[in-house]
């Protein structure tokens, strides 16, 4: 027999042109081919999960009925959340837990922000812009030294120098703060495969959960205010850095370790000497993650009392003042950008023969930091002076008018936005919604598991059903199956636009630095500013929640796409390119099968980013588990927010494990 392979990439099996079609030499090919098919029957391993799986929704259908998750198996948890909710209020002033323990770390938060935010007032508007264009130009060089100034000077043209440093002074120390806490989980993650699969699922509730939904926890330990917010902010900022440090020292060259073993290094040596070391990349993109995640933060932390540029854009959001939310929005964008860029430059460089003369080059930056900060405080102009400011706001305002009159409704032959959200709520959201909340239960179950089984192991699987399960334990089954029809329309429209428009990045250098300023724009502005925009185009409803949700998510999945795509062996590409493939083959069948594990993190990280914008849309009509993360928070309900935040977490946990694969091993315990 001559194995060959098809046009569409499945095996064949062509027999050999000496056979007969009877005689001898037939009956060893037949026996051959009937082994062949059964061992491919028995390795082919979606046969008997379909088998199992049309036995259980056959049994299910005749012992369990139809309808939602049943009352006799929930749990209410109202009144324990309730009595510990109570018992904080109570104690709060007075246990020893309060004032010995949490108190202490609420009072170095509060000194640690407020002794930065007083450094940056004495250096002064010049001294502080003078300290990034040099911190950059002595990094990255003097185009990012420019960009730099330029940034910090458009804080100050926007009249939002003061909300800027207050921002600053408490992103310093949450960042301060999530890397120090990522990089001790990392370590303990890299160095012990067990703290590494404890850690994975802690990781993911920290990064999924709602942070509405731990907001309100926050708040009744520590109070409203600057504790509050940077707790809240270390708490979503912490994992990129725990996940990222772990890579890198679990990714550690064997070769290098096994040599620093040999000459006897002991293990605190060989972490130091060899394994940091090696991982230097990883820690500083950690480090870049953490700063993205934390500037995130920046305007919900402003809900429990962070000040600074949050709570100008919340304030404005609250006026449906669009301009003044935007004025205080970009500086946020601004700050993102000048930093993202420093870390990436200083990531880049490491490694690289240092430059002569370093020493001396910081030196100089230091000093003149230092004279013009002197200079400022001589002149009596620490503060941005009022005469330099620029008022955008009647503009945008006017600009988003003219966008609602024209684009709402009065867009002849194809309709306008409004009728688009109405079309897309038609025709996709509540047929998924029905679809899903049609389903008897333990038939979501049975698919769920069938899903993760066919792409992962039975564990995988036994974590999905029980994911989706305790949703339904929580009572929140219904609400859950709303959210899960929005998320898993938004992940569909993502992934769609993200893959076409990172597959055509990749494929242009041009179109890619084209849209790395618009992609780091719509990574870094936080939700609310474009949330009213959305509302205006879309109306509310879950039609705008799904686009708020799109234009969060899509920047990563577009990056993530670009990066996979280019990174594919050259070599690949020339070979496939010299047996006269054309472009379209090379796409399908080199370029996309090789860059397919990153584009499973794209899928992830859609599913994460989408799901955390899900109670940002239940502010505009989302309705679902983000309306009862909202509504929580703001009736000051622990039950009501922790029980949907619970929920959001396992749909995350649910949508991971069956959209992303797990190696499979063979009874000697190679992958397969």
């Amino acid at each position: 027999m001559t194995a060959t392979v098809t046009p569409n990439g499945t095996p064949a099996t062509v027999p050999p042109a000496t056979a007969t079609p009877m005689g001898p030499a037939t009956e060893p090919a037949a026996s051959a081919t009937a082994t062949g098919a059964l061992r491919a029957f028995a390795r082919d391993r979606r046969r008997p999960i379909a088998a199992g799986a049309v036995v259980a929704l056959v049994l299910g259908a005749l012992l369990l009925g139809g309808g939602g998750w049943p009352a006799a198996l929930t749990v209410d948890l109202s009144g324990p959340l309730g009595t510990t909710s109570d018992w904080i209020i109570d104690n709060r002033d007075s246990h020893p837990l309060f004032l010995y323990g949490l108190g202490h770390v609420s009072n170095a938060v509060v000194l640690s922000v407020r002794a930065v935010y007083l450094v940056l007032l004495a250096l002064g508007w010049a001294g502080v812009t003078a300290a990034a264009g040099l911190v950059a130009w002595r990094v990255a060089g003097a185009r990012l030294a420019l960009v730099a100034v330029a940034a910090f000077g458009a804080c100050g043209l926007l009249g939002m120098w003061v909300p800027t440093m207050q921002t600053l002074a408490l992103m310093v120390v949450a960042v301060g703060a999530s890397v120090a806490l990522g990089g001790v989980l990392g370590l303990a993650a890299g160095l012990s495969d067990r703290t590494h699969r404890i850690l994975r699922p802690v990781l993911d509730t920290m990064q999924v959960l709602p942070a509405f939904a731990y907001l309100l926890p926050v708040v009744l330990v520590f109070g409203i205010g600057v504790p509050a917010a940077v707790l809240a902010t270390v708490v979503y900022a912490a994992p990129p850095m725990a996940r990222l440090t772990a890579l890198g020292l679990r990714g550690a060259d064997a070769g290098v370790m096994e040599a620093a073993a040999s000459m006897g290094a002991t293990a605190r040596q060989r972490l130091l000497t060899a394994r940091l070391p090696l991982a230097r990349k990883e820690l500083l993109l950690g480090v870049n993650q953490s700063i993205m995640m934390a500037l995130s933060m920046a305007v919900i932390a402003s809900v429990i009392g962070a000040g600074g540029l949050g709570d100008r854009v919340y304030q404005a959001l609250a006026s449906v003042d669009v301009g003044a939310a935007l004025a205080a929005g970009v500086p946020i964008v601004l700050l993102a950008v000048v930093l993202d860029r420093v870390t990436a430059a200083a990531g880049e460089r490491i490694g690289a023969a240092p430059a002569r003369h370093a020493r001396l080059g910081w030196a100089v930056a230091a000093v003149t930091t230092a004279a013009v900060a002197v200079a400022g405080r001589l002149s009596g102009r620490l503060g941005w002076p009022d005469a330099w400011t620029v008022d955008i706001a009647p503009t945008v305002n006017t600009a988003v008018d003219w966008m609602t009159a024209h684009l709402y409704s009065g867009v002849p032959v194809i309709g306008g936005t409004a009728d688009w959200a109405g079309h897309f709520t038609t025709w996709v959201l509540d047929p998924v919604r029905g679809g899903l909340q049609w389903l008897p239960w333990w038939a979501v179950l049975v698919t769920v598991g069938v899903l993760a089984l066919l792409i992962g192991t039975w564990r995988t699987a036994a974590t999905a059903v029980a994911a989706m399960a305790g949703i339904g334990v929580l009572g929140v089954w219904d609400p859950a199956l709303d959210t899960l029809s929005q998320v898993l329309a938004a992940v569909a429209v993502t992934l769609v636009l993200g893959f076409a428009v990172g597959i055509a990045a990749a494929r242009s250098a041009r179109l890619a630095r084209a849209l790395r300023p618009v992609l780091d724009v719509f990574q870094t502005m936080p939700q609310f500013v474009y949330l009213i925009p959305v509302v205006a185009l879309f109306g509310v409803g879950r039609a705008p929640a799904v686009a708020a949700a799109v234009v969060y998510a899509l920047p990563a999945v577009v990056r993530i796409t670009t990066q996979g795509m280019r990174a594919v062996d050259p070599a690949a590409m020339e070979s496939s390119r010299s047996l006269g493939a054309t472009g379209r083959q090379q796409l399908f069948q080199v370029q996309l099968p090789l860059a397919r594990p990153a584009l499973l993190l794209a899928v992830n990280q859609g599913v994460v980013l989408v799901l955390a914008v899900v109670v940002i849309g239940g502010l505009v009509g989302g309705g679902a588990l983000g309306y009862d993360a909202v509504f929580g928070l703001a009736q000051g309900d622990l039950a009501t927010g922790l029980v949907a935040g619970a929920a959001i977490v396992g749909l995350g946990l649910m949508l991971d494990r069956v959209t992303q694969p797990t190696e499979r091993r063979d009874p000697a315990g190679k992958g397969a």
